[in-house]
């Protein structure tokens, strides 16, 4: 494995999703030379196939980088460095030996190595995450730490919140030590968590679960259910009784839940109070069904 430079100046960017553009424009801000960035190829999305570039690509475009889709064609660019930010390819050992690469990872490791470490926080009702960044070796979000930088989960925050906050923070951890010197590593400790990626069941709202548990679901979002056989999205809700269980709609309280805003199926997103003058609940009406 090629030795990290200490100062590195050139660098690549490996990045795919949304999250991953604001570090990118950081580093451009910085003074930082992004000699190209590395992607996935655009997709065809919607009913007429358009092929669709990746919002990292999107974001190189703009700032008129160019945009390579095979890590191999990186290599050989004389960059100093990788950096990798929700890249969601392997990057495969010939590559880590050619290219030293750091990496940004949302949570504090090594709890929650893997695909999904802010969804899987919220789930699991964590008080505190933050995020890393990392020497990128051949395991899981193994790598030695450069640094971390801690956050707490307020019992409120949606992962679109928390996901936002942490790239925000990431991007500053990663410009900071890139100008500094990357320097010294440690290792991770403690016991590690694995944050496997999230399926559809994982956001059906489970009426036999206590309240806290599936608000944290919705907070984590795409949450949904069912009302007289068609489903019904669940977009915000508030906690009115921690352990409560139950799916009997009560006005526009369900098992421990105040509804806030749904989606029913086909429609808009709208207030729950809308929604319950459309179809008019009656007494002992569930959810779930």
């Amino acid at each position: 494995m090629t030795a990290t430079p200490v100062h590195p100046r050139r660098l690549i960017y490996f990045g795919t999703p949304e999250m991953a553009v604001p570090p990118l424009e950081t580093l451009v801000q910085a003074g930082f030379e992004v000699v190209a960035v590395v992607t996935r190829v655009d997709k065809r999305r919607g009913r007429g196939g358009e092929l669709m570039p990746s919002p990292v690509k999107r974001a190189a475009v703009a700032l008129g980088l160019p945009v390579l889709h095979n890590v191999d064609d990186a290599l050989g660019l004389g960059a100093d460095l990788g950096v990798v930010v929700a890249f969601g390819q392997l990057i495969r050992p010939h590559a880590l030996a050619a290219l030293p690469m750091v990496n940004l990872h949302f949570s504090l490791l090594p709890r929650w190595r893997g695909a999904a470490p802010v969804e899987r926080a919220i789930l699991a009702g964590d008080e505190k995450t933050g995020v890393c960044l990392m020497h990128l070796d051949e395991g899981l979000d193994t790598g030695r730490l450069y640094g971390c930088t801690e956050v707490t989960i307020g019992p409120d925050t949606t992962a679109a919140e928390l996901r936002a906050w942490l790239v925000d923070i990431g991007a500053a951890l990663l410009v900071d030590h890139l100008r500094a010197g990357l320097g010294e590593t440690h290792e991770q400790h403690g016991d590690a968590t694995y944050a496997s990626k999230l399926h559809a069941d994982d956001f059906c709202l489970d009426w036999r679960r206590s309240a806290v548990e599936r608000h944290r679901v919705i907070r984590v979002g795409g949450a949904f259910t069912t009302f007289r056989g068609r489903r019904l999205k669940v977009l915000a809700a508030d906690l009115v009784e921690p352990g409560a269980v139950g799916d009997e709609l009560v006005g526009d309280t369900v098992g421990g839940l105040r509804l806030v805003t749904v989606q029913p199926e086909s429609k808009a997103p709208m207030a729950f109070d809308a929604f319950a003058r459309g179809v008019r609940p009656v007494p002992g009406e569930r959810l779930g069904t």
